[in-house]
């Protein structure tokens, strides 16, 4: 079984847990209700792991991602509540929330280079700079907002979080479009190789030539951006800005990212997979909340339903190395 099998599961896994719910409660699952509120929800947490994921294939990891979109939510709540009045309509409007659209990016951005710069041209571990800056960006949220809410936007900023085309949510079309983004920059270009390079070998990486110190900014920097996007999305959907806005998304996306197949050791890693997780989580979520079982007993179930993927995942790993140890054992008695 190859690795690209392990996409192929998780997709098994997610068409039968869509079965099973819908088979359990279908007039409350299948409802319309339902599947658009399971497909406004997905977004933000699946933007979020888009972001984390990028960092896992270099071997980093991003504990400030959640902080990072919310002070960037922040900041741009700020420009949304105060240059808003009841007067305020048409291309005014529309002038300040594309001011407050670029402030949010510009500000995670501002993050993300923070993060990017210790990592990659100071040396310091992932881990150490993340949970240092997740500390600072919660600060900044908290001495900003003074631990309240910001509220006051333009009624036209709410379609980016509530809106819809054609029966489809707003926030699932952006998360797609990332979706398809994200793979076209991981598969296709110059910076996508370079990524799982580094992440399978740093050192070696370095000595074919590559700037890893350029790759690795532009990793936390696309990480920040995704990051700044979810926040644009929580705020209109919310109509609000908080500090604690997605603070929940950070260990669901690690667990997300590891569960889609990413190893976490870096060097591997596909979008599809990443996908797939975010489904089968909202799935999972949704359903076992309609049917009425306690919330506790749903973080019980995805925990179990994680352990399970990545012992799959192991078995499948280890029978692969054997393999290939057996074909090479063959190889050498061969040419003896």
């Amino acid at each position: 079984m190859s690795k690209t099998s392990k996409e192929m599961i998780l997709l098994y896994v997610f068409i039968g847990l869509f079965l099973l719910m819908s088979l359990i409660s279908p007039s409350r699952f299948l409802s319309l209700e339902n599947l658009q509120s399971m497909a406004s929800q997905l977004p933000e947490l699946g933007i979020v792991a888009l972001g984390m994921m990028v960092v896992i294939i270099t071997g980093g990891i991003d504990l400030s991602i959640t902080f990072t979109a919310a002070l960037s939510g922040i900041a741009g709540a700020f420009i949304l509540s105060s240059g808003h009045s009841p007067e305020t309509a048409g291309t005014a409007a529309m002038l300040l929330i594309i001011k407050a659209v670029l402030v949010t990016l510009i500000t995670a951005l501002i993050c993300g280079s923070i993060n990017g710069f210790l990592i990659s041209y100071i040396g310091v571990s992932p881990i150490l700079v993340t949970l240092g800056t997740m500390t600072l960006f919660e600060g900044l949220s908290v001495w900003l907002t003074k631990g309240g809410a910001i509220s006051g936007f333009p009624e036209q900023y709410q379609w980016m979080g509530n809106g819809s085309l054609l029966f489809i949510p707003v926030p699932l079309l952006i998360f797609i479009a990332l979706a398809i983004l994200t793979e076209i920059l991981l598969e296709r270009t110059a910076w996508g190789r370079s990524v799982y390079m580094y992440g399978c070998n740093p050192v070696a990486t370095h000595f074919s030539g590559i700037n890893i110190k350029r790759v690795v900014l532009f990793v936390y920097l696309y990480a920040a951006t995704l990051a700044g996007v979810a926040a644009l999305i929580m705020i209109s959907r919310y109509n609000s800005a908080k500090v604690d806005y997605g603070s929940s998304y950070l260990l669901q996306s690690v667990a997300i990212v590891v569960l889609g197949g990413t190893n976490i050791a870096g060097g591997y890693g596909k979008v599809i997979g990443t996908v797939i997780a975010v489904g089968i989580v909202q799935v999972l979520s949704s359903g076992l909340n309609l049917i009425g079982v306690n919330r506790f007993i749903v973080d019980v179930t995805m925990g179990a339903l994680l352990i399970a993927v990545l012992l799959l995942n192991h078995f499948i790993n280890v029978r692969e190395q054997r393999k290939e140890v057996k074909r090479r054992q063959q190889k050498t008695s061969i040419s003896v």
